[in-house]
Parts: structure tokens; C-alpha cells; sequence
């Protein structure tokens, strides 16, 4: 059996659908509701003991933690999924946690991978890039106003589909030879905000226009949703991006063994989500 902790989110959701529809006994573990024709488990990352049922059985778990890792107890998480008996053991972390080893916002995801490397099992790092979802924060303004405001319009990064990140730990999760790696997923190019926004518009058929953001009103809004620490490491590499974070890794498509998808594709399946 594998656990999916996370499961309703950009990644976790797909990541069932895959392993269940390749024939995979699966346990989906959220807060809320689960999805469809698999076994769910309500549980709580924040309460460690409620992980326990999800665990029981299981011969491997993907752990994907709410925001950068605050406010889980990392220890006692990877000790009630050593406890179980699981053999493996994936979880998806950050590339910041490579690039930016002394940042302060990614502190708790660190302490994660410590734990899972320490655990004694057979662990698999996914270190993720910037998602592509996370374009959904313009839907709003691109439905009522035909805008999106962004700064550092025309910095780059090669954010990732989260179908491709869910392909690649399905790929970890259901074939040994994983153990012991740690893979930096990423798009297959650089992607500015400025060339995203016209992405979408292409998707939907209407231009969008890009107002370019200051640091400082990138800012005040990021602090409506995520904590200072994280908005100021975000907006680091956002618009001073270190080599690292800007080179397109080969991880993805040797696991997935095809090329990862483009920022336009995933706008194209998801222009739904920005139409009035």
C-alpha cells in the first residue's frame, strides 16, 4: 500500500489518480475530504498521532508538508512513519533548500530532509522548483480585470508543472532504484511573470496585460497568506536567482522519459480556472 499525505492539493491529487489507475493500493491522507475511489484517512501533519491509521500497513509514503514545513514537528512525523514499518519514503521539498541553505524561510523544510535522510529507510528527495500553480494567485485579477501584477517581471525561472512532479514521484513510489537521491525537478525552460501572463492570455484567447509590481507591493501582498520569513525568502529568488535556481535540471525527464511540460501547456489545461 502507498500513503499520499497531501492528497488534494496541485500534486497530491494527481499522484493518486496515477497510482491508483496502475493498479496500486492506495491510502489518501488530508484535512478535508478526500478524493475518489481510494481509501482516505482525515489526519493532521500538526498532530502526529493522527497519523498512525494512515500509516498501518503502508510499504511506502510521499509526505508533502503545507507551505515551507512550519509548524511540523519534522522528528515526529518521519517517527511515526519509521513506526509503521513503512520500507519507503518520498517527500517533496524545495530546491531552495540546496540553493539557500541559511535561509531562515526554509529552515523547517531542512530539518524535514534531515529527519528522512536520518530516518533509516529508504528515502527519496524531490526538490521542486517553483510550481506552475501557483499562477492560480492571478486568477482573480485576470477575471475581473484582464491584469496580472507580478515583480521581477522579466526574471526567469523554470517553474514546473505539478503533473510532472506528481509523475515523477509515482516513478519513485512504484519502482525501486530511488533510494539514497536527491532530484531537482524543474520546467523545461526559463519563464518570466511578463511571458506567463502572456501564456494565459494565449490560453484564454484575450491578452492579459502585465503590470510589473514592486518588491515592496509583492510584498504586502504575499504577507496576506504566508509569513514575513517566507514572503522575503520567496521574493529573494524571485528577483536575484542564484545559478542554481535558474538551471534546467535533467532530473524530470530521466524519470519521467519524456521532456517536462511548459509553462504554456499547463495554462492551456487550466484556462478554466481564469475565465470570468
Amino acid at each position: 500500500m502507498i500513503v499520499v499525505v497531501g492528497a488534494t492539493g496541485n500534486v497530491g491529487r494527481p499522484l493518486v489518480e496515477m497510482l491508483a489507475g496502475r493498479g496500486a493500493e492506495v491510502t489518501a491522507v488530508s484535512r478535508g475530504d478526500g478524493p475518489d475511489g481510494v481509501r482516505h484517512v482525515r489526519a493532521d501533519l500538526g498532530e502526529p498521532d493522527s497519523l498512525r491509521a494512515a500509516f498501518a500497513g503502508a510499504d511506502a509514503v510521499f509526505l508533502l508538508v503545507p507551505g515551507a514545513g512550519d509548524g511540523v514537528d519534522a522528528g515526529a512525523v518521519v517517527d511515526r512513519v519509521r513506526a509503521s514499518g513503512v520500507r519507503k519514503l518520498a517527500l517533496l521539498s524545495s530546491q531552495a533548500v540546496a540553493t539557500r541553505p541559511g535561509s531562515a524561510s526554509y529552515a523547517p523544510m531542512l530539518a524535514l530532509e534531515q529527519a528522512v535522510v536520518g530516518s533509516g529507510l529508504e528515502w527519496t528527495l524531490l526538490r521542486a522548483g517553483g510550481f506552475d500553480s501557483n499562477a492560480y494567485a492571478w486568477a482573480p485579477s485576470i477575471r475581473s480585470q484582464g491584469t496580472v501584477a507580478a515583480p521581477f517581471g522579466d526574471v526567469g525561472l523554470p517553474v514546473v508543472d505539478p503533473l510532472d512532479l506528481a509523475g515523477v514521484a509515482a516513478a519513485v513510489l512504484l519502482k525501486d532504484g530511488h533510494g539514497g537521491q536527491a532530484y531537482e525537478l524543474t520546467g523545461p525552460e526559463l519563464s518570466t511573470p511578463r511571458s506567463r501572463a502572456r501564456d494565459l492570455g494565449d490560453a484564454l484567447g484575450t491578452p492579459i496585460r502585465f503590470v510589473e509590481q514592486s518588491a515592496a507591493e509583492a510584498r504586502s501582498a504575499m504577507l496576506r497568506f504566508m509569513p514575513p520569513a517566507v514572503a522575503d525568502g520567496t521574493l529573494e529568488i524571485l528577483g536575484s536567482p542564484t545559478p542554481g535556481e535558474q538551471r534546467i535540471s535533467p532530473d524530470a525527464e530521466k524519470i519521467l522519459g519524456r521532456a517536462p511540460h511548459p509553462f504554456a501547456a499547463w495554462a492551456a489545461r487550466n484556462a478554466g480556472a481564469f475565465r470570468p
